[in-house]
């Protein structure tokens, strides 16, 4: 008998497009894959000499639960002069990817019962973490005109009190939208004053296309109080595979967190985390690189995709997704209980274009397309969208 913490879990939608995908291509069919936000870059050279050079002198014996002592103190140097935070050494801690700091943090703080606040659209994971660890999610409806982000009025009339935690993505997957310094300010006065907990996760920073990126934690030691930065590896310097995200709070919470990881999984890999201190210290200039890459992708992806009257779109400011508006189609699409799957499923099966459904990020009426994979798929694949659009 499974457990009864699975009885209320959606399974994630972007791993069984992934999978899907990868069917149909062992079968010989020619896909073109926009639905996984992966970059198409690999690990930085010298990320993987780092990894190459541990395995050469046996580092591979267990180390500290909150992770490699090197690894730390660089991401406190980074914090501090790219984030303008000043973090203790022993307030970060080294995770499994930034999904594992994130399920640890939610394990450090809720309770049975506990209300997460989660703004929609949100990261497919998001609400079912929650749900495993015995909190409950409220979803918070924002506004299109404001590029879907919370604002101080809306999370206010969502707050009760049971509320212990508002998770916010901060550059947004799936939107690319981006908040201001003041936009945070009043999000953080809020919590402030209702003693709720932000969890902060700002995996894409780097990809940020604007002038300025805020950390939350930035803004003020009562806001570093009561925030839990979550960052990483795997967007910033395509290292995915590798495993390797981190978390920044304070001592207590980072305590409990390490104290968590200890029981759970020791530490992460002590390979990886040397990778990860390869590119922390040697690969800015890779990793800025690709940003700039991105960005002339994501410049054409809106190029192309302004030219289709039928849609609109959030005009992202990071991250490398798009998130389309696809409401106008809705009565030329039959489908019985998601119109966004619906849609994704005929342009897959008519088109051979994996994306994916804007209900795996609570909004219906929505798809998202990635444009971190090769410009020429953008672009063929945002031509097919046009014909497939046309012809419904």
């Amino acid at each position: 008998m499974l457990s009864k913490k699975l009885d209320h879990v959606t399974p994630s939608y972007t791993i069984e497009i992934s999978t899907k995908v990868s069917e149909l291509k062992s079968q010989g069919i020619d896909i073109i894959n926009l639905s996984i936000g992966e970059p198409d870059f690999f690990t930085p050279e010298q990320a993987k000499l780092k990894g190459i050079e541990a395995i050469h002198q046996n580092k591979t014996k267990y180390d500290s639960s909150a992770g490699l002592k090197e690894l730390r103190k660089a991401i406190q140097y980074k914090l501090k002069e790219e984030n303008g935070v000043n973090y203790e050494f022993d307030e970060i801690v080294v995770s499994s990817g930034a999904k594992h700091s994130i399920t640890n943090t939610l394990i450090a703080l809720l309770n049975p019962g506990d209300e997460v606040i989660i703004p929609k659209p949100f990261w497919v994971s998001y609400s079912e973490m929650v749900k495993m660890l015995g909190g409950v999610p409220i979803f918070v409806e924002t506004n299109k005109n404001n590029n879907f982000k919370i604002t101080a009025e809306e999370l206010k009339n969502s707050i009760s009190e049971k509320t212990k935690l508002l998770l916010i993505n901060n550059p947004s997957n799936p939107t690319g939208a981006i908040y201001t310094e003041n936009e945070l300010r009043s999000i953080v006065n809020v919590c402030l004053n209702n003693n709720v907990y932000i969890l902060a996760d700002e995996i894409y920073e780097k990809i940020c296309y604007t002038n300025k990126f805020t950390s939350i934690a930035s803004l003020s030691e009562e806001a570093k109080n009561i925030t839990v930065t979550i960052n990483g590896l795997s967007k910033s310097a395509a290292m995915t595979g590798w495993r390797i995200g981190y978390s920044a709070c304070p001592k207590k919470i980072a305590k409990a967190i390490s104290t968590i990881q200890g029981h759970l999984v020791s530490h992460p890999s002590t390979i990886s985390q040397w990778a990860a201190y390869g590119a922390l210290n040697l690969c800015s200039d890779e990793m800025r690189n690709m940003v700039n890459i991105y960005k002339a992708r994501r410049d054409k992806a809106i190029s192309l995709l302004s030219k289709i009257s039928e849609i609109s779109f959030i005009n992202p400011q990071g991250a490398f997704y798009i998130f389309i508006d696809i409401s106008s189609l809705k009565d030329k699409i039959n489908y019985k209980e998601s119109y966004s799957v619906e849609f994704c499923k005929r342009f897959l099966e008519e088109y051979k274009v994996a994306i994916v459904p804007g209900i795996a990020f609570g909004i219906d009426d929505y798809i998202r397309i990635v444009y971190c994979a090769d410009m020429k798929e953008v672009e063929e694949g945002i031509k097919r969208l046009e014909k497939f659009i046309k012809n419904l």
